[in-house]
């Protein structure tokens, strides 16, 4: 059995990341950025294709006793009781000045604990051995262009293992041994700088980074803990030299135990942009979203035929997908996949949210390039020609195109908030046929999308399948929450209910998605259901929801992307920025509910729901 998902908890230093387990071992690790190819990917594997344990010695399977992060950092400590003594192991990645490290110092709580770390590097995708060779005061590991180098600063004793670098060492109460590991280029022929830090002073710098950046969360609603955690989980996610966020620092954990719906989360999908940056302004961190409107702007630079739903974290479009059948997957789930096809395909609704993101930013404040106003106007020519086509929507199907409604109310947000820039800016010159585009799609949506024997909008033109995402529609401004066609999709989503949570959709129909077999419930989707409860004056119930989401945070306050009721376990890539992203926007939502639970609507709560807007109820 492979270390269940939720038992791993997230490190970072904002270029990169890493996967440390309870059992004390680092299976998931890419260097330098986290598009880099893994040099620890027993996560998909077993230890054969690379892993990091430091642990006490003897207990090869055994979890530690407790951990957890220090108050408001992503630094972890883990203590481990042992019939030696107790030992603490504290875990953390300095924010990058130089060279990618990751440190793990031990300490001595009591007794005298024998400790052994295992190092086993397998690069480019956890299968090429490198070679290891002695280098004075550390080991260094080359294998093509990287070299990995392992230091101490403190006395270990090397076993002779030739396929690893194993050391062995016993930690007293009182006392502390620090283990580095660097990343540099194989062509530099002397020890990375993190190597001669003291780690110490590393810690302390870490930590103070990540306090000072969570002090600046303005929210003091319900939940803060949770919210703050889910916003440090975020800016562990952001590639600082471009801005960028990726959905997930991982690859094809599975949806579902043994199935192939098993993707390449580690890129930044146009999908989140709008709710990154209204979840970041919303909390106060202005910087990190005007850093992420940056990346926006340059990475969509182009013909606006070519708008892309995913690029890499500096902007790349070429994501070419392969598989490593050399991974045996995660408990089986193959196949492993790096890189993301979905980068090609055609999705209407990301003109929605790239415009509905340069739109909340102008509201904001956030001074807009002049250059911003012609890659408007190109986006909605582009609209205009090609919204009536089918495409492959919100949840990338890999199956044939087709009208999904979410992708046409996401074209009339493109219309609408193009017609609010213009409106903003004083440029009104294309203003008449933005808005005749707006009721067109207006019209059709609710001629099309609406099935009247459910009384519920539905996935696509002609489906009775049901789709999570009509959720959105109150909070995208397309119909008011008092709606009563709103309030009885709400109440038809109940038929995706899968354990007390929600899934994306439903095949009653019997549609296919491209992707053969079934999936766990999808934990945006439940916090979705959550917000759209308070909002329509459920609000009662709505907590209920979001409650019970907050129960399947792992035990460091982590959200995969899915959730198996059946199997009470997490699954999918993690830590999921899109169910962190959910989670924080619903908090906010729930904590503007009125609190006499469901004697009317909640108040608009999405601060893209831009004020003053009277949507068309017709």
């Amino acid at each position: 059995m492979s270390v269940p998902i939720e038992d791993f908890a997230l490190l970072s230093d904002l270029q990169t990341a890493t996967m440390v387990g309870r059992n004390g071992s680092v299976d998931w690790l890419c260097l330098p950025r986290f598009d880099s190819p893994a040099c620890l990917a027993a996560l998909l594997g077993d230890s054969g294709n690379g892993r990091w344990r430091v642990a006490p010695a003897g207990t090869a399977s055994e979890r530690c006793a407790d951990r957890a992060y220090r108050h408001d950092t992503l630094v972890l400590d883990s203590r481990w009781e042992t019939p030696d003594g107790a030992v603490r192991v504290t875990d953390f990645m300095p924010p990058r000045t130089q060279s990618p490290c990751l440190v793990r110092v031990i300490e001595g709580l009591s007794g005298a604990v024998p400790m052994r770390s295992e190092l086993r590097l397998r690069f480019h995708q956890g299968r090429v051995v490198p070679w290891v060779r002695d280098a004075g005061h550390c080991t260094v590991a080359v294998a093509g262009p990287d070299a990995v180098w392992l230091g101490a600063d403190g006395p270990v004793t090397a076993l002779g293992d030739t396929d690893a670098t194993v050391w062995e060492f016993t930690v007293p109460a009182g006392r502390r041994l620090a283990l580095t590991l660097a990343w540099s280029p194989s062509h530099r022929p002397d020890p990375p700088a993190p190597l001669s830090v003291p780690a110490e002073t590393a810690l302390k710098e870490t930590a103070d980074v990540w306090r000072r950046w969570a002090g600046q969360c303005r929210y003091q609603g319900p939940w803060r803990d949770a919210v703050v955690r889910s916003l440090i989980t975020l800016k562990a996610l952001t590639y600082a030299p471009t801005g960028g966020i990726v959905a997930a620092p991982t690859t094809s954990l599975p949806g579902r135990i043994g199935g192939d719906r098993n993707w390449d989360h580690r890129y930044c999908w146009l999908r989140d942009s709008t709710l990154t940056l209204s979840c970041l302004l919303r909390s106060g961190y202005r910087d990190e979203a005007t850093a992420w409107l940056d990346w926006l702007v340059r990475a969509i630079a182009g013909d606006p035929a070519q708008l892309q739903t995913v690029y890499g974290v500096g902007g790349q479009r070429l994501l070419p997908e392969t598989e490593a059948p050399w991974l045996p997957g995660y408990e089986g789930s193959q196949p492993v996949r790096f890189g993301n096809s979905a980068a090609g395909q055609f999705q209407l609704d990301i003109y929605g949210e790239v415009l509905d993101t340069l739109c909340l930013s102008l509201r904001a404040g956030i001074p807009m390039p002049a250059h911003v106003w012609d890659l408007v106007e190109a986006l909605m020519g582009c609209l205009i020609r090609h919204w009536r086509e089918p495409d492959q929507g919100l949840w990338q199907e890999r199956g044939p195109r087709r009208q999904f409604v979410h992708s046409k109310v996401m074209a009339w947000v493109a219309a609408d908030r193009a017609v609010r820039m213009g409106e903003l800016l004083g440029r009104n010159g294309s203003s008449a046929e933005w808005r005749a585009l707006r009721d067109d799609v207006r019209r059709q949506v609710l001629r099309e999308g609406w099935d009247a024997e459910q009384h519920s909008f539905v996935q696509a033109y002609g489906s009775p399948d049901l789709d999570a995402s009509s959720l959105l529609m109150p909070r995208l401004g397309f119909l008011p929450a008092s709606d009563p066609r709103v309030s009885g999709t709400v109440r038809a989503m109940s038929r995706l209910d899968h354990g007390g949570f929600l899934r994306r959709y439903a095949r009653d129909g019997g549609g296919p998605d491209g992707t053969p077999g079934g999936e766990a419930a999808f934990v945006a989707c439940s916090l979705w259901y959550a917000a759209a409860l308070a909002a329509t004056g459920r609000t009662a119930q709505g907590r209920e929801v979001f409650e019970r989401v907050l129960a399947i945070r792992n035990d460091v306050g982590l959200l995969a992307e899915q959730w198996d009721p059946d199997a009470g376990r997490q699954l999918g890539n993690a830590p999921q920025a899109f169910s962190h992203l959910a989670l924080a926007e619903t908090a906010f939502a729930l904590s503007a509910a009125q609190p006499h639970g469901g004697r009317g609507p909640a108040a608009p709560h999405r601060a893209w729901a831009l004020p003053g807007a009277r949507p068309d109820t017709r």
